[in-house]
């Protein structure tokens, strides 16, 4: 009887260990809502998050001058989709520029295929920007440059993870690791399937 007891005991404690939630690389979003939809301008003509449905999402705020943060965060993305192999194809990142007078839709569409050429770049004017960032908390102001790289703007930072119903799920930070997203996104396309 005690060789039952312990072996009941055993395996409730293993299933404790394998019910445990997964714990996200970025800060996870509480009670997730829909994102709302917007329509902003592509190189190929206007563009709605709703096209995407049924894809992960990574919505990110930046621009094609950014000298450090939108550059690692897009090369970030990139490793992410190679790390993620066929399973790439179901996520999409999109790069909205904070910066409408530099940033046109060529420009974004050249400087995001850079990193991928499945990645899709967005501008508008700034009503359309503001609108589309209010959700997600953007800030975003224009600062003093230097001669040769003329004005900088300082923006947030963070990425954010829409799952395929376009739930905002996760934020990621900067630093995040590729390795983790990487984990949220197969945990998550486990979630689905």
């Amino acid at each position: 009887m005690k060789k039952v007891v312990s072996l009941a005991v055993l395996l409730l404690l293993m299933g404790c260990q394998l019910a445990a939630p997964h714990e996200f690389a970025g800060l996870e979003l509480t009670a997730p809502q829909p994102a709302p939809d917007f329509t902003l301008e592509s190189a190929e003509g206007p563009v709605q998050l709703s096209d995407f449905q049924g894809k992960f999402v990574f919505l990110y705020f930046g621009y094609t001058f950014c000298p450090d943060a939108c550059p690692t965060t897009m090369a970030t993305l990139a490793q992410l989709k190679q790390q993620l192999g066929a399973d790439g194809d179901q996520v999409q990142v999109i790069m909205i520029t904070v910066d409408p007078e530099r940033d046109t839709a060529e420009n974004m569409a050249e400087y995001v295929a850079f990193f991928d050429d499945s990645f899709v770049g967005l501008t508008g004017d700034k009503a359309a920007i503001d609108a589309a960032g209010v959700p997600y908390g953007l800030y975003y102001q224009k600062e003093e440059g230097s001669t040769a790289t003329g004005y900088l703007i300082s923006h947030t930072t963070r990425v954010y993870l829409l799952d395929r119903e376009q739930n905002a799920r996760v934020a990621y930070a900067l630093d995040a690791d590729v390795e983790a997203i990487a984990a949220d996104i197969n945990y998550l396309l486990n979630e689905t399937n």
